[in-house]
């Protein structure tokens, strides 16, 4: 992708969460256990889970709170009835939206994420509108001084890796969701704590955005992360790397 790369966007994403601390844990909670009631509570045969384990680790979320939330999900202590919905729409300049949501209750959330949209310039759209323009991969952000390109090109094919490229002092190892594992696996085994590692919604093609409109977008996609149902917001713009330092300078 020119211009703002996926790493980029997913990283300012991850930087968001992290300003956020009390909502962060309970967006992470239920993806605990949603991952733990999908697929059981045994995280070596249950990549998700083990996925959100990782998340919840990072954000020094306690084990206590983890394991609490994983019983909840098995059904082994009264928790949330949790729903997975993807919400599809469009932001300002025609920014195409996957917003995934874990929600008690959609018929409160629906028109949530509906008037959101609506008051900063985008709005919802039916499903399969903007499903297509996004494929699931598997993303793995390694800083570059912890191996040289060649040996993570080597490791990461090997292990059933489809790509890996250099920029902004990262390599990008991306893979099919069910190689997500044996990649992601591969790659620590060899001593290397991975910056950033998901299962994410890559676009196959970007909307390239002026200053005025990616503060509008910029501003959307931060209100849509910050309410308590939504996990995760795709998005398929291009912010010019110099713009995005810019605008969150001025913030």
């Amino acid at each position: 992708m020119a211009g703002h790369s996926h790493s980029a966007n997913i990283r300012h994403t991850k930087n968001r969460r992290d300003e956020k601390r009390g909502k962060v844990f309970s967006k992470l909670g239920k993806a605990l256990m949603a991952a733990a009631r999908l697929g059981g509570g045994d995280a070596d045969a249950n990549p998700r889970l083990r996925l959100a384990i990782e998340k919840a680790k990072a954000a020094n979320m306690s084990k206590d709170t983890i394991e609490r939330a994983i019983l909840k999900g098995t059904g082994q202590l009264e928790g949330q009835s949790l729903e997975e919905l993807t919400y599809e729409g469009y932001g300002p300049g025609g920014v195409a939206l996957l917003i995934e949501v874990l929600t008690d209750n959609k018929n409160r959330t629906a028109p949530e994420i509906r008037k959101l949209l609506d008051v900063h310039g985008g709005n919802l759209a039916g499903n399969g509108a903007v499903a297509w323009m996004f494929s699931p991969k598997g993303v793995i952000l390694v800083k570059q001084e912890e191996i040289e390109e060649d040996d993570l090109m080597e490791l990461a094919l090997e292990s059933g890796a489809e790509d890996v490229r250099a920029e902004d002092g990262m390599y990008e190892v991306t893979c099919a969701p069910s190689d997500f594992a044996a990649v992601s696996d591969a790659i620590e085994a060899r001593g290397i704590q991975p910056e950033m590692a998901e299962v994410s919604q890559i676009p196959q093609n970007t909307v390239k955005l002026d200053a005025s409109l990616a503060r509008r977008v910029l501003k959307l996609l931060d209100v849509l992360d910050d309410h308590e149902d939504v996990q995760t917001v795709h998005a398929n713009y291009d912010i010019d790397d110099q713009l995005m330092a810019e605008l969150r300078q001025a913030e």
